[in-house]
This record gives structure tokens, sequence and C-alpha cells, in this order.
């Protein structure tokens, strides 16, 4: 029965070695440590951050960012795709300017369209290198904030060329 400090230590140790050998407690929530709805752009400007809808599947890039009337200078929405493919978008029903960030397979940034017309249906071509991705943000905001060809953008569906990726890095 006792209430010495040996037994309070000893008590305190294997609670502590359980801890360490059994990894966390049941209950606990896993936080993701790569959010997906929010990517980064690093280059010679500094860093930028956006909040970002995700268009991963035909329904949702088809859609993209038709009949939005307005967007904060925070948000984006991210185009992802599973092969690398020569792309090409048109602004059909998107009431917004935009500029499109056209991505390889590591998240570089190949090519920017500078402030599409809202409306316009002409083809906007990302070039002709194979791409993985592309970024929506308002029209004039990469020219603004000195995002350019060959900054990189941070996001988990995107491989680090160079490094390792530690998310909000």
């Amino acid at each position: 029965m006792g209430n010495s400090d040996f037994d309070r230590r000893l008590f305190l140790g294997g609670v502590g070695g359980a801890v360490l050998c059994n990894g966390p407690a049941f209950g606990l929530t896993p936080i993701d440590p790569c959010p997906t709805d929010r990517v980064t752009i690093s280059g010679g400007f500094g860093t930028a951050a956006f909040n970002v809808d995700i268009a991963a599947d035909e329904q949702t890039r088809a859609r993209g960012l038709m009949h939005v009337p307005a967007m904060s200078l925070s948000r984006g929405m991210l185009f992802i795709y599973q092969r690398p493919q020569i792309m090409s978008f048109w602004m059909r029903n998107t009431l917004i300017e935009l500029d499109m960030l056209f991505l390889d397979g590591f998240g570089v940034i190949q090519h920017i369209h500078h402030r599409a017309k809202p409306l316009d249906e002409t083809a906007i071509s990302g070039g002709d290198q194979l791409l993985t991705g592309v970024l929506e943000i308002n029209g004039g905001l990469a020219q603004r904030l000195g995002i350019r060809r060959g900054d990189v953008l941070r996001h988990p569906a995107f491989i680090s060329q160079s490094e390792p990726w530690a998310c909000g890095k």
C-alpha cells in the first residue's frame, strides 16, 4: 500500500514507459501534418500562402470556378491530375479574372497565364510540356506578388525535386 517516493517513481516510470513503447494513447485524433487545403509558393519574391479548393476529379475540374462572383485574395483553386499531360483551360462561365499557374509533377511553375478574361472561351495553353496541376488565383495577383516561372508550389500532391518537404515550410 505504501505512499513512498519510491512507489510513485516506479508507477510514473511504468506509465511513461508504456506511453513510449506503445505510441500515442487511445482516443487521440491524429492531426494531418500536411493539410490539403493550403498551398505555399516560394521564390525570389519570398513566400505566399493560399487556402485552396481542390479539383481532383472530372466533375470538380469541369466546374472549376464557374459562376463564382468573387474570391478573396488568399484563396484559389488547385487542379490536380493523376498523370502528366498537356493542359489547356478556358474561362467559360467564369465571372472573375484569373491568373493560371501551370505546374509540373514537382510543383515547379512552368508557365503563368496572367489575367485570363472572364467568360472567354479561347483556349489557354500551359505550353507543350507535360504538367500535373494548375493553380488559379485572382487575376493580376501573381505579378503583384512577384510570382514567376520556376517558383515552387508546395502541396502534398507534388513531390519535391530537391528535398523532402516538411509541411509548413
